[in-house]
């Protein structure tokens, strides 16, 4: 197994350019950093920000974001990691998370790394964070209706959000992936649901969530970095921006499926770097544009999409074998 550097990506160079090209324009900034000017702006309600005034919004929301996530864990500096077997594992667990697969190949069969939904390599609070689960496993999940180890839960993971396959749970890629989350973790209490845990959970929005409004959202906020089909963007053969739907995306049984779930993650953190920018509706909105489009199909499926709603998507946030935008979601999944 070759391990990339922290931080390398293939093609340093282009990725470097485009990325930082690429966020500049995403967060609204330029790559300097706000001007002074903009930075004291007061922040206007999401749905009257105009062009002119979106640095600001965005550096309003930033600062109160931040001040919100102080209050969370802060996880041990990847600095500390000590030298010996030991810290090899934890680099090896980090790599895995950070470059899924390239690391973990065998196992993964989208385009996706365990970072696109767990920011700042695992670290970043209200981003589910890897030193916020450890604590809270063995813990009994309903979506397999037994106790849960904590490598269990990585193996879901695998199943779901990267549409590939559980690796054993005494694999070096599970143990590495334990190790790096335990070591995160020194310091946390365990048992006890901390600040930043998960991801945010949002008051039902005042209007229903819409397939229409959603797109108008992601045309203007999301994108840019994700592409207009939603596909992601890729350097140098390697996704900088993920797919959001479609062949190379989550499937249908990954936690970021359900609207709800979905609408906490963006509300947070999106559009990059400017989490907490969009008003509680269109977090919403956007969340089921999002996952009001085609992806891979449950790997739990029956044979039948309403017999598998009816076991494993009876919620009202789950789309999944309902009708969005003139289309049975779960009908047609995406092969690749």
């Amino acid at each position: 197994m070759k391990l990339r550097p922290f931080g390398s990506v293939p093609g340093p160079r282009l990725l470097a350019l485009g990325v930082t090209a690429v966020l500049g324009a995403c967060s609204g900034k330029p790559v300097g950093g706000l001007p002074a000017t903009a930075a004291s702006a007061p922040l206007p309600h999401p749905s009257s920000v105009s062009h002119a005034s979106s640095a600001a919004a965005a550096s309003s929301a930033d600062d109160a974001a931040n001040a919100a996530r102080k209050t969370a864990f802060v996880p041990p500096a990847e600095s500390t990691i000590p030298e010996g077997p030991y810290g090899d594992m934890v680099r090896l667990g980090r790599a895995i998370f950070t470059h899924t697969r390239e690391n973990a190949g065998a196992y993964v069969g989208n385009g996706l790394n365990c970072s696109n939904c767990h920011l700042d390599a695992g670290r970043l609070a209200d981003s589910a964070p890897l030193w916020a689960a450890w604590g809270m496993y063995p813990a009994y999940r309903k979506k397999n209706k037994h106790v849960n180890s904590y490598g269990e839960r990585l193996q879901g993971c695998f199943m779901y959000s990267m549409n590939g396959k559980a690796p054993p749970l005494d694999s070096k890629e599970l143990i590495a992936l334990e190790t790096y989350s335990y070591w995160m973790a020194k310091g946390a209490p365990a048992g006890t649901k901390l600040p930043g845990a998960g991801y945010p959970d949002l008051p039902k929005p005042a209007q229903a969530p819409d397939f229409a409004r959603g797109k108008t959202v992601f045309e203007s906020h999301c994108a840019l970095c994700h592409g207009a089909d939603g596909q992601g963007q890729k350097v140098a053969g390697a996704y900088v921006f993920p797919p959001l739907w479609g062949p190379d995306s989550f499937n249908w049984g990954a936690g970021m499926h359900s609207v709800d779930t979905a609408a906490g993650f963006i509300k947070a953190n999106m559009p990059f770097s400017r989490g907490g920018s969009l008003s509680d509706q269109d977090a919403w909105d956007v969340a089921m544009y999002m996952d009001g489009h085609e992806r891979p199909q449950d790997p739990r499926f029956t044979g039948n999409v309403a017999a598998t709603r009816k076991a494993f998507h009876d919620n009202p946030n789950s789309p999944y074998g309902t009708e969005v935008n003139g289309h049975l979601l779960g009908s047609q999944p995406m092969k690749k």
